[in-house]
């Protein structure tokens, strides 16, 4: 094999070096992390998303995966290494995006489809309130009443959303006569990024996902750990396109060492949330993880009990390594990063590091409230962001902060939810995302919620959570507890205010959400 005679020729210098690969929605960012977990070189490119039509949104395949073997190659050679000092990749993806292909001749079907895309809302909105939907609703509410297995409780009050890979799929196949035909004939493959990236860093040798990222489609029945075959004879999809599902720290296989010059293993694959909760150390039951990008997202390490999926609120596995399954639960909300860019695109401010300074040069938001919307709603596929409470002497820092305290709220909101359904004890809090760094919001969320929130010292954790899973695989860490001592903290956010200080404007901001729905 080439490969072998390339590492033989020479004196190959030792593996000290994990790779790190955060494919999310707006960033690919790669770091090369050293034992200490210390950034040695990084890399990064912007995420081109193409919108076709009103209300989609796609990724060309070919520049992903172009942007994704830049961004390692970048990383290394800043970090003055060569690919054979990397001991193992970790690959962090955005999740619930995904693409279809023929698996003979691997050419894809269409573009990913991104979790943000909204073809599919009158689709959803077509069966939410379809006779049969309720029908299972109520087939389902008879079992988890006879049975009391909390498996039957998800599928009591089933809704579909736009953000779910089921509702795009069925699009697909209802729409792109090619799929059709290759899923007719057993040649139609389904993958997430991460599978992507496997089946083109392998040659096509490898066709896997793992079991964070299969469980955030909500095509995956986490309380079987498999497909689920009723959701899919429900929407006519077939089962013959899904992947096989592996550990989420497990030998991959290696790229073809025609990518990189050398075959570099990859051990880990891994969800970005699940990823993140990973890299912040999340290990125990009551552990929290709040990530704020693009999105924001509270997840809570359950352990290994699965709760069922509650309003607001569903189950996810957050990482299987050997027999070791842990669950978590999730509460998500949009416009988080995508509010404060757009303020930013306008001409709010120059710098986003300016905008907790603009916040805090004003006693309050002056009655004016910022609706988020510029995504979709997981009930409201047409909700549109607005600004209301505006007065000839309303400013721009009035508006900044409207956002920021949009940001609060919501955290404060989905908090209550979590506190309310999940029967964990909550531990420690912990932040990362770009968001993090506006410490307005820290405080004030910090505030609402009566906690300490703790910050990282490096606020890129689902790099580090893949880095970390491609470690453990590897051999490259030894277990969990050396990682939690490779922890930074930055910044500890402790509450200073109390909660009826900040009442009045929250319950104006719930007022103006109230009016907002369904324009």
């Amino acid at each position: 094999m080439p490969c072998e005679r390339q590492e033989s020729g020479a004196a190959a210098a030792p593996a000290r070096y994990v790779v790190g690969v955060d494919v999310g929605s707006t960033v690919v960012k790669c770091h090369v992390y050293d034992r200490a977990a210390a950034v040695r070189g990084s890399g990064w490119r912007k995420v081109e998303s193409l919108y076709p039509h009103p209300g989609w949104v796609e990724l060309d395949p070919e520049v992903l995966w172009s942007q994704f073997v830049g961004v390692i190659k970048e990383a290394v050679q800043a970090a003055g290494l060569h690919m054979r000092q990397i001991a193992g990749l970790g690959i962090s993806t955005q999740r619930a995006t995904f693409i279809t292909w023929h698996k003979r001749t691997g050419k894809p079907f269409h573009n990913f489809i991104s979790w943000q895309d909204l073809r599919s809302a009158e689709l959803v909105n077509s069966w939410n309130k379809s006779l049969l939907l309720k029908v299972v609703h109520v087939i389902f509410t008879v079992l988890h009443f006879l049975t009391g297995n909390d498996r039957y409780l998800a599928p009591s009050f089933l809704t579909f959303s736009t953000q779910q890979t089921s509702m795009k799929l069925s699009w697909v196949f209802k729409n792109i006569h090619e799929a059709e035909e290759a899923a007719k004939k057993n040649n139609c493959c389904f993958g997430t990024v991460d599978t992507w990236l496997l089946y083109r860093l392998t040659k096509g040798s490898v066709y896997a996902t793992d079991y964070s990222n299969a469980s955030a489609t909500g095509v995956f029945e986490p309380f079987t750990k498999c497909w689920n075959s009723t959701l899919c004879n429900l929407l006519s999809i077939p089962m013959s396109i899904y992947p096989p599902v592996k550990d989420t720290s497990f030998n991959f296989g290696s790229a073809d060492s025609e990518i990189f010059g050398v075959p570099i293993p990859i051990m880990a694959v891994v969800a970005d949330q699940q990823s993140a909760m990973f890299g912040e150390c999340c290990f125990h039951p009551g552990d929290v993880k709040l990530t704020m990008g693009t999105g924001g997202f509270w997840n809570v390490n359950t352990g290994e009990h699965l709760f069922a999926s509650r309003r607001g609120l569903y189950p996810l596995i957050g990482w299987k390594i050997g027999e070791e399954v842990v669950y978590l639960t999730e509460g998500c909300m949009s416009d988080i990063g995508t509010a404060i860019k757009w303020a930013q695109d306008i001409n709010l401010f120059t710098n986003v590091d300016e905008t907790a300074k603009m916040a805090r040069s004003i006693v309050d938001s002056q009655g004016v409230c910022f609706v988020p919307g510029f995504q979709v709603s997981v009930n409201d596929p047409y909700l549109c962001a607005s600004f209301t409470g505006l007065k000839p002497s309303t400013t721009r820092s009035h508006l900044v902060r409207a956002i920021l305290e949009s940001v609060a709220f919501r955290n404060k909101q989905l908090y209550d939810t979590i506190v309310k359904k999940v029967r964990i004890p909550l531990q420690t809090i912990r932040a990362d995302g770009g968001v993090s760094n506006n410490s307005f919001v820290m405080q004030m969320t910090s505030d609402l919620i009566n906690k300490k929130i703790e910050k990282p010292a490096n606020a890129d954790m689902s790099s580090l959570g893949a880095a970390f899973l491609a470690g453990l695989a590897s051999g490259f860490w030894t277990d969990k507890e050396q990682l939690k001592k490779l922890r930074r903290i930055e910044a500890v956010f402790e509450p200073q205010k109390d909660l009826e200080e900040y009442k009045p404007a929250m319950d104006t901001w719930l007022q103006a959400m109230k009016h907002s729905p369904r324009w």
